[in-house]
């Protein structure tokens, strides 16, 4: 049995936590059948951090509609707490604002996308080193993955290594050292949750879209066809807890 520390970093729609559940039920429904327990600690809502890593096997944050450009106190803390269990070789996985907090903490920027959101089913690509990784093991160059964020890792941090990237988000996958790793995809996602979190946000999404000169009504319909399977998200967070616990 696995011990893992979920730091919950956000609190999804209404609608969605009605139809779908919460950011850590993703977790728990992906990771629980593998042999996972959790500890949940919700510290954007303020609550204490253990005093250290060392009684789980691994640390994993979640994405949050929250932004790293606007820092609070309790980001802090969470950052130098991963950072501290991966110091005591406890391994660490940021998941969208995870990753993005990871990046900060180890002098990386978080900035506003220019090329949009990007949220629905992407394709995203493995570099070179991406492919040797293990956090890797057993998914194809290319792969479909749920995405949903607005801000993106700009430039690579000093000593981070780029595993994978596409047109909207160069910075997909990050490696800090032997024990870090942080995806900007949402590999606990599915398309059943990737739906209705695109209809919770439809009319964001439109007004969006018409500031970027498309026609009304188009972006949110296109999204939801375009969904597809995306088996390689749990491959991914099993391949962490095997390979790196």
């Amino acid at each position: 049995m696995k011990n893992v520390l979920l730091l919950k970093a956000g609190d999804a729609a209404h609608s969605v936590r009605l139809s779908v559940g919460d950011y850590e039920h993703w977790f728990v429904e992906t990771l629980a059948p593998t042999g996972c327990r959790f500890e949940i600690r919700h510290v954007h809502q303020g609550a204490n951090l253990p005093g250290g890593a060392e009684g789980y096997d691994a640390v994993i944050m979640t994405g949050s509609p929250l932004s790293v450009t606007q820092l609070e106190p309790w980001m802090e803390r969470a950052a130098d707490f991963m950072l501290d269990a991966a110091a005591h070789r406890v391994p660490v996985l940021g998941v969208c604002f995870g990753h993005q907090l990871l990046a900060y903490a180890h002098g990386g920027r978080v900035v506003r996308n220019t090329h949009g959101r990007e949220i629905g089913t992407v394709e995203v690509r493995l570099s070179e080193e991406g492919r040797e990784d293990p956090l890797f093991d057993g998914v194809a160059e290319r792969f479909a993955i749920q995405a949903t964020h607005e801000d993106i890792v700009e430039p690579i941090p000093e000593g981070a290594t780029v595993l994978a990237g596409n047109g909207n988000t160069a910075m997909q996958a990050l490696a800090f050292g032997s024990h870090i790793r942080g995806v900007q995809f949402h590999p606990e996602v599915q398309p059943v949750a990737m739906r209705a979190l695109i209809l919770a946000r439809a009319e964001k999404l439109e007004v969006e879209a018409v500031a970027r000169g498309h026609l009304p009504g188009e972006r949110v319909p296109r999204l939801l066809a375009g969904l597809a399977p995306s088996p390689s998200g749990r491959r991914i967070l099993q391949n962490f807890v095997e390979h790196f616990t």
